[in-house]
């Protein structure tokens, strides 16, 4: 499955960091910036989490909220936030099932070895929960402010 602008967003209900739980329609009135990362603590999910930090009070003003999910487990996310100071909440898809519904479980490549693996990807969401951006297969690198150039636009 995919998504696309102008899909509903698919809803959840999922652990997040600090033993808690987040529902997308907790959210509702209020821009959502969605972010699929591979694992925590790799170099580049690291990168991208540290510049949605910085860059926190800006999405916050334009209204946004952001929520970061991989399959990690929540413990291994309250180690990741912690370590770099993160102040979203970071979402546990264990089971994988977020990541099938917003289509970023994806066949990978690497030395020739394909593996299944999620995809670095971007959702913002708007306020009535209708997916308006979609980035896929992200480069980290200015990623953060191209996000936030789209919320507040």
């Amino acid at each position: 499955m995919t998504v696309n602008p102008g899909d509903k967003a698919p809803g959840f209900d999922l652990p997040t960091d600090g033993e808690g739980t987040l529902k997308l329609s907790d959210l509702k009135g209020r821009k959502v910036v969605l972010y699929f990362y591979p694992k925590d603590s790799t170099p580049g999910c690291t990168v991208e989490a540290k510049d949605f930090r910085d860059r926190i009070e800006d999405f916050a003003k334009a209204g946004a909220a952001i929520g970061g999910a991989s399959k990690d487990s929540i413990k291994r996310h309250d180690n990741f936030k912690a370590k770099n100071a993160l102040p979203f909440t970071l979402i546990s898809d264990t089971d994988g099932a977020l990541c099938e519904a917003y289509g970023v479980w994806v066949q990978k490549k690497l030395y020739g070895r394909s593996y299944m693996g999620i995809e670095r990807a971007t959702f913002l969401i708007d306020e009535k929960g209708i997916i308006r951006e979609v980035w896929r297969q992200v480069k980290v690198k200015g990623h953060a402010d191209e996000v936030l150039a789209a919320v507040k636009a």
